[in-house]
């Protein structure tokens, strides 16, 4: 039983002080050929990727269980079968529904500026979607630490609820705080609750396949961001705003079914110290740095997605075809998310993501400089791809930072981190623009702020490397 692995025999490689490593004893052959997993006390290195329990765990988890492997062990871990791809199709929807409806706002910034909101900023507008994506991440932290005491499914249902509904009243909006009442804050909040345990519920059903397994979580993002923008661009012109939003919202009832149909916990619930915050563990500086790398980067990466649409227009692009720059963006980065998941499985998480953060930076710089049609789709889709990669990958490292049993407040709070980025970034950007007259200002500071993220992720990983060596070197020192 799950609860009971911490009185169960070692199971790992054990690294010895003459430095052989002991292959395990009931891993797979065909799993070793890839990876290579070895342990000393409670450090465990995966080949190019190496986490040292006990620079990510609690200062109350170090001080009480220094020397005890994680509850959950990779032999307990299913890492396949049905009803673990069930929970990844349900969570998978559940991203369609959440962040797949986040990542439309490009389409709704647009219509809104030309439109129903035409005597206010872009920077004014940028703030509801800068609210909405914000929200969509702050409460990923309660609903993790709801689904760490095994509590899932009434929160989920309730949140859905709210989802729908309030996306039925998005059409009766007419004025800006209409629209920031109910697009950012309602939705942003109801997208959060549902977001979360999609996300935390994957470390509890797999281990070694952990980045395809998030990654096909991930791409739900894009399917979403592809058919809501499109579906709100042909169905406004035909049945108008409001009938449009109920449309969208019939949608979303019919993708939020699954999820509440298919996601189960697999562990019992366990009691933890402390509260829905665990800001000790932010004193180890690998900690530290991995939130700085998701702060920078939720600062940057979400201008280009919420502006391409209204710089193609701005460069002579045709409204009907600026529209579509979203959606290829969103395809681009369903085929990142797919294909950087399953290299982090074989190469680790930092070794993926970090280069492909830094060209998604170069990929921002270039966007304010596109004048043409072609120019514009290009950069849509290899931003989307490079992006995706991100995307799907940043949160595997927070996965392993710690117990699967606390993962649910682990990446509530990093993606408490990421909601402090993607609120300020869009109006910084939009700032940018009304004071600049232009996008190359825009671009220049959302570039800077991801290459910035990547900086910072070479950071922590060379801290952790630092943190395993010494600690493997004062372990080899004779007495």
């Amino acid at each position: 039983m799950p609860s009971h692995a911490q009185n169960q025999p070692r199971t790992r490689t054990a690294l010895h002080d003459n430095g052989e490593d002991v292959e395990m004893n009931n891993m797979k052959s065909e799993n070793s050929n890839n990876k290579r997993c070895v342990e000393k006390s409670d450090v465990l290195v995966h080949e190019n990727e190496v986490f040292p329990a006990e620079v990510f765990s609690s200062s109350n988890e170090s001080n009480t269980s220094s020397n005890k492997l994680p509850a959950i062990t990779m032999a307990e871990v299913p890492d396949g079968g049905l009803s673990a791809w069930l929970v990844v199709l349900g969570a998978m929807f559940a991203v369609i529904s959440s962040f797949g409806y986040i990542y439309s706002w490009g389409v709704f910034q647009s219509y809104y500026q030309q439109v129903l909101l035409k005597d206010n900023t872009a920077s004014e507008i940028a703030w509801i979607g800068s609210t909405q994506s914000a929200l969509g991440l702050m409460p990923t932290v309660l609903a993790g630490r709801l689904l760490d005491k095994g509590i899932l499914k009434i929160p989920f249902f309730i949140s859905s609820v709210f989802l729908v509904g309030t996306t039925v009243l998005v059409g009766q909006c007419t004025k800006y705080w209409h629209f920031l009442l109910c697009q950012g804050i309602v939705v942003g909040l109801a997208c959060g609750m549902i977001v979360g345990p999609a996300i935390s519920i994957i470390p509890h059903w797999f281990k070694q396949k952990r980045g395809t397994a998030t990654a096909f979580m991930a791409i739900g993002s894009s399917i979403g961001g592809i058919i809501f923008p499109i579906a709100v661009r042909k169905l406004i012109p035909k049945v108008g705003f409001p009938w449009t939003m109920r449309i969208v919202a019939l949608l979303l009832f019919c993708s939020l079914v699954i999820p509440n149909l298919t996601l189960a916990t697999r562990l019992p619930p366990k009691a933890h110290s402390g509260g829905i915050l665990d800001f000790a563990s932010f004193k180890k500086p690998p900690f530290a740095a991995y939130g700085l790398t998701t702060l920078f980067a939720f600062m940057g990466i979400y201008t280009v997605l919420t502006y391409i649409d209204i710089s193609a227009v701005s460069a002579g692009i045709s409204p009907d075809m600026s529209f579509y720059l979203v959606s290829i963006a969103n395809a681009g980065s369903g085929v990142g998310r797919i294909s950087g998941g399953y290299m982090s499985d074989r190469y680790g998480a930092i070794t993926i993501i970090a280069p492909m953060t830094v060209f998604t930076g170069l990929a921002t710089y270039a966007w304010p400089f596109a004048r043409s049609e072609k120019g514009f789709v290009a950069i849509a889709a290899v931003y989307g791809f490079l992006s995706g990669a991100y995307v799907s990958g940043f949160i595997v490292p927070v996965f392993m930072l710690g117990d699967t049993v606390d993962i649910g407040r682990r990446v509530g709070m990093f993606l408490c981190i990421a909601a402090v980025g993607a609120l300020c970034g869009p109006p910084i950007s939009g700032a940018i623009f009304k004071v600049s007259g232009g996008f190359e200002g825009v671009g220049f500071y959302a570039g800077t702020m991801t290459i910035m993220a990547s900086l910072f992720m070479i950071l922590t990983k060379r801290l952790v490397l630092e943190s395993y060596y010494k600690k493997k070197d004062h372990d080899s020192t004779p007495e």
